[in-house]
């Protein structure tokens, strides 16, 4: 949590999908929420960010499916006011072909599209910042597989 980004978590049906993997290492902060809509714009997440500062946020997806619950969940971000990311390298689908097709709807519906890296250096705005030093080397750390992941996910 360097940057100290809230962190919104939901699962699809646990009791049948399965929970969160524990490989996310979710901060003990984290929102956490079951849900069977398809849309992370359940109730319980609406209040918890009707909660936070400010009315217009700017949120970053990442997750499965992202012809489904990622799309679902960015266009009624985006309808609510929100200026959303999708991160292109931390979205997926059961099916590969799905992914291009889903970013490509979500950028044509306004929706920006970009990378973890890309994104990281966007909230920074500035590498005078105290908590730089850490991304950097965050970055520097994940480059290889933040590499694999962009060339496998990043098919738009």
């Amino acid at each position: 949590a360097i940057l100290n980004v809230p962190v919104y978590a939901t699962t699809q049906n646990a009791a049948r999908l399965g929970p969160i993997c524990s490989e996310l290492s979710l901060p003990p902060s984290a929102f956490q929420a079951d849900k069977t809509a398809f849309s992370m714009m359940i109730p319980a997440l609406q209040s918890a960010l009707d909660d936070t500062q400010g009315t217009s946020k700017q949120i970053a997806i990442v997750g499965i499916e992202s012809h489904i619950c990622v799309t679902q969940t960015a266009l009624d971000l985006q309808k609510m006011g929100h200026h959303v990311y999708v991160l292109a390298d931390g979205v997926s689908s059961c099916n590969e072909g799905e992914v291009g097709i889903a970013l490509r709807r979500l950028a044509h519906a306004g929706v920006t599209i970009t990378t973890s890296e890309s994104w990281l250096y966007e909230c920074m705005r500035d590498a005078n910042i105290p908590e730089f030093k850490q991304i950097a080397a965050l970055v520097k750390e994940t480059k290889e597989t933040t590499r694999e992941a962009v060339q496998t996910l990043c098919k738009m």
